[in-house]
């Protein structure tokens, strides 16, 4: 059996273009892995605290300390943890909300999700082998002229590399409010590509 751990940053919860894809795509996967476990992290109830300096400070005490097991290091361990992880969130701003990346610095603790080797090289330190990331956009960012302007996906991508987790992949339907396309169509489209992406998930 397979832990699967869903990061659910959909800031507008149920309206959301892109939990709606997010949804489907699970469906399917829990219908092709009937024997794993999916369990989702929604950040809009966590509400986890920004780094400020109050909370760094704790932060950096505790670690100093050894005392990783404390509730401040619970994000990083549950992702660490995971065997496969599924990422949804809306393009914003070029990249993705805000409550991700405060997530993103919170699970990104040395010693639990990256540490260093002898030589002070970086190493991961995720059990994952997977990481899908689910997003949508308004615009039409993923290639093309605008496509260096794309951070979100690149970002987590470079994470994945830190992290250890040696396959990363974005389930994408964009160009969702451009007047000229079908944005109904081309989220279809986006979801049509789910059973089979479950199936190699």
């Amino acid at each position: 059996m397979s832990e699967v751990l869903f990061i659910n940053a959909c800031v507008r919860g149920e309206r959301s273009r892109t939990l709606a894809l997010a949804r489907r795509f699970l469906a399917e996967y829990a219908a092709a892995h009937p024997g794993d476990r999916i369990t989702e992290r929604d950040l809009t109830a966590d509400r986890l605290t920004p780094q400020y300096p109050e909370v760094l400070s704790e932060r950096d005490e505790l670690w100093a300390a050894g005392r990783l097991e404390q509730p401040m290091f619970d994000p990083a361990r549950q992702f660490a943890a995971a065997d496969k992880i599924v990422v949804a969130a809306p393009f914003w701003d070029l990249s993705y909300p805000a409550i991700l990346k405060i997530y993103l610095e919170r699970i990104s603790v040395a010693n639990i999700t990256f540490g260093y080797d002898e030589k002070g090289a970086m190493v991961g330190l995720c059990r994952a082998e997977k990481l899908l990331f689910i997003t949508t956009r308004g615009g039409q960012y993923g290639e093309g002229p605008l496509a260096w302007m794309e951070m979100g996906a690149r970002h987590l991508e470079a994470l994945c590399a830190m992290y250890g987790i040696p396959h990363f992949s974005v389930l994408c339907a964009e160009g969702l409010d451009n007047a000229a396309l079908d944005g109904r169509a081309i989220l279809r489209a986006a979801m049509d590509r789910c059973p089979a992406l479950a199936q190699t998930f």
